[in-house]
């Protein structure tokens, strides 16, 4: 038996399901199945041809299946949306839909290494299967890659003396527990907010271990191949740098500001749908959801 409050509570759910138009015969994608609040939701809207392909890397989230035919479930990352579409015969979609958060059930279970507020192993893998963990990241990086990495998918202000910090003391002391990496942390930590730094420096590590903006560019890219002309795109990030790249490639298509635009997608809405004040007020996790809506030119 299912049940999607052990999991997540579904950010955004009515604004991001409406934004898809659904079709009741149409074909649709959630790019992350999660707790499958977003899913029960469309396959609500469908009709008996209706069909809903469901991504989700992470097994844990299969524990939330909803018993329902309409519904093709493939235990993989989003990156592979052109490969596994093509595999179940189809060419083209409807609408896609991407839910870019950690779910809460991952941010509550010590053992995945995602939250401060636990303490447990320095993991981070979204995809159990993969190698790389932010323990390994911590003891193999040189220093100018760990300083790139906390510069940019962190915004770490001090990042060079971070790097640094971690090159000089981790042969004296193992950082492999969220307790370990917290303590090493303490005397380069900077600003009033010891948990914001902290925040930061986990969203790094986290980004790095599962190539996150990587794999966001490479769905974006193949949800426009997928979708058909007037299907629609639903996605909801949850910090700048992946807002940015979302906004970026509806608005032109390509990644790089010396590309010529190459636009494909409309934008249905110019600024991003945020929670409202009671979304809020009910789950606060949802504070710093965005999201954007696009139709296939």
């Amino acid at each position: 038996m299912s049940n999607p409050d052990f999991y997540h509570t579904t950010v955004l759910l009515n604004e991001t399901v409406d934004g898809l138009d659904i079709k009741e015969n149409g074909t649709y994608v959630d790019a992350t199945f999660g707790g499958g609040g977003h899913s029960r939701l469309i396959l609500s809207k469908l009709g008996p041809e209706g069909r809903l392909i469901a991504f989700d890397q992470d097994e844990d989230a299969w524990r939330n299946k909803p018993d329902d035919d309409r519904l093709i479930p493939v235990t993989e990352n989003f990156k592979y949306l052109r490969r596994f579409l093509r595999l179940h015969g189809i060419n083209e979609v409807d609408g896609i839909l991407a839910d870019l958060g950690v779910s809460s059930f991952q941010f509550d279970t010590a053992e995945r290494g995602f939250s401060l507020r636990f303490d447990g192993p320095l993991d981070m893998r979204m995809d159990k299967r993969s190698e790389l963990t932010a323990a390994e990241i911590l003891r193999t990086y040189t220093e100018p890659q760990l300083h790139k990495l906390f510069e940019q998918y962190g915004e770490v202000r001090n990042s060079k003396q971070l790097a640094k910090h971690i090159v000089d003391n981790r042969k004296a002391m193992k950082i492999t527990t969220i307790a370990a990496l917290k303590a090493m942390l303490a005397p380069v930590m900077r600003g009033g907010n010891p948990n914001k730094y902290l925040a930061q420096v986990f969203q790094a590590l986290r980004i790095e271990v599962n190539d996150e903006l990587g794999v966001l560019k490479d769905f974006l890219q193949q949800s426009a191949q997928s979708l058909k002309p007037g299907g629609r795109l639903s996605v909801i990030s949850f910090h700048s740098l992946e807002d940015r790249i979302v906004k970026q490639y509806i608005k032109r298509g390509v990644w790089d500001d010396n590309e010529e635009s190459k636009q494909v997608l409309r934008p249905i809405n110019n600024k991003p749908i945020e929670p409202t004040e009671q979304e809020l007020k009910a789950n606060n996790r949802a504070r710093s959801a965005r999201l954007r809506i696009a139709e296939r030119l």
